[in-house]
């Protein structure tokens, strides 16, 4: 073993995520057991799992549901009047580039290298600095 194979052994050691190495599948020995008989079990263990997996479903279902109905209620103000706000009059010019920028772009098929970030930010700069007064006063 040579110098540059303990330092390469260094590097490695030091960067696992270097080499990405599969792991092999399990060996698992295959029962030897009559045809007729394995099927007949598999099928009456399958039938008690559906069952049981049935029984279950509606309890999660109602769990799910309760947990939307809680996550129904949570509405962020500042989302909704950055929202009002960027329909508002004040931000309108924002709004009309963008939007005539996102006509361009899209329209423009795969051959265009523009994109719409400066007027992106333009809009929700203006949408956030109307929304933020009025912010304050709803969550005071």
């Amino acid at each position: 073993m040579g110098f540059w194979d303990a330092v390469t052994d260094l590097i490695d050691a030091a960067t696992p995520w270097a080499t990405v190495e599969a792991e092999a599948p399990a060996d698992t020995p295959a029962e030897t057991a009559p045809a007729s008989e394995s099927t007949e079990e598999t099928t009456a263990e399958t039938k008690a799992e559906e069952s049981a997996a049935a029984a279950e479903e509606p309890e999660e279902e109602a769990e799910e549901e309760e947990e939307d109905e809680d996550e129904d209620e949570i509405v962020d103000p500042k989302e909704t009047l950055e929202e009002e706000c960027r329909n508002s009059k004040e931000c309108a010019p924002a709004k009309h580039h963008y939007d005539e920028c996102a006509a361009r772009v899209t329209g423009a098929g795969a051959d265009n290298k523009e994109d719409c970030v400066e007027e992106f930010f333009h809009l929700v700069h203006c949408a956030t600095q109307c929304a933020a007064p009025k912010l304050w006063n709803v969550l005071k």
